[in-house]
């Protein structure tokens, strides 16, 4: 081999000696970060597997781990009252993300036109966002007061009824509604701020060309607006609807479950299960039970919106 060929060998031994150490550092960088995710997320995951499989119940810890297999799922499944709270939850799930995403659109419809004041009341609208659900549901936990909420006397105005005969939080017509109520206050800038996303990247083009053609408002919104805003309105139901299948904090501040269990959506039933019944193998089981309803939900919806995507 000549000298000009021993360079190149050289050089190209270089090369992929520098590129094995850049490779080499990158995985020195990452591998923490893959380590910690993978203990936080895989394992309490993979370990809640293997209890789902047992017997084990921490009220009773003095009895030996029994393997059980799939009692606790036949026994979750075989339960009516189980069946009924993924019916209340369904129900919540439905009628939340229903009037977040109206009103959600309805706003970012609004906030579209950029009329003056447009930065300010959009900050205005995207607080309830910002604040945590803790003080969410406890401001209006106050709201929703017989006596002293503010909620109650402005119904009571609007319905000519009296303010202490609607007991939002205790009447078992009204709380599933109080809580939808809240949930919407607090989320709907959120599915705004997807919509108006999806607002702003129609071309101006599109609408000048209807424009041109006579088109009035009213079919550029059919014929324009809504279809090219409906795959990120089916976003938007898609990572509220998620969200509200296993929210907790809300309802566990406003109602709690109550009253009676009228407002007993599944996380409140898994926290009882395993928080108050220590029923841990039990609870593990129904835990997946919700994932694996969750995550096949998502992947049905998902499919359906990517076929309208690629219309």
């Amino acid at each position: 081999m000549g000298e000009p060929g021993k360079v190149r060998s050289r050089t190209r031994a270089a090369k992929r000696a520098r590129g094995l150490s850049d490779r080499t550092m990158a995985w020195l960088f990452v591998a923490p970060t893959i380590a910690l995710l993978l203990a936080i997320n895989i394992f309490p995951l993979v370990w809640m597997i293997r209890l789902s499989f047992t017997s084990l119940n921490l009220s009773m810890s003095y009895l030996p781990l029994r393997f059980v297999g799939l009692d606790n799922f036949s026994d979750i499944l075989s339960d009516d009252d189980i069946w009924i709270r993924l019916q209340t939850t369904a129900q919540f799930v439905i009628a939340s993300v229903a009037l977040q995403v109206v009103v959600g659109f309805g706003l970012a419809l609004l906030i579209n036109r950029r009329f003056r004041g447009h930065s300010f009341w959009t900050t205005i609208i995207l607080l309830p966002m910002m604040l945590s659900p803790a003080v969410v549901g406890n401001f209006w936990t106050f709201l929703y007061q017989p006596q002293i909420g503010l909620f109650n006397y402005v119904v009571a105005f609007l319905t000519g009824r009296d303010a202490s005969s609607f007991q939002m939080l205790g009447d078992v017509t009204l709380s599933p509604w109080a809580i939808v109520i809240v949930d919407a206050w607090m989320w709907t800038p959120y599915v705004m701020l997807i919509c108006l996303a999806g607002l702003r990247s129609i071309p101006d083009y599109i609408y000048e060309a209807a424009e041109v053609d006579r088109a009035s408002k009213w079919r550029q919104f059919w014929s324009i607006t809504l279809p090219m805003a409906l795959p990120f309105i089916m976003l938007a139901v898609l990572f509220r609807g998620i969200e509200n299948f296993k929210m907790f904090d809300m309802v566990n501040l406003l109602t709690g479950g109550g009253p009676g269990s009228t407002t007993e959506v599944a996380s409140i039933t898994l926290k009882r299960a395993a928080f108050e019944s220590w029923r841990t193998g039990y609870s593990s089981a129904f835990a997946i039970i919700l994932f694996v309803t969750v995550f096949g939900l998502a992947n049905i919806y998902v499919k359906a919106l990517n076929r309208v995507k690629s219309r």
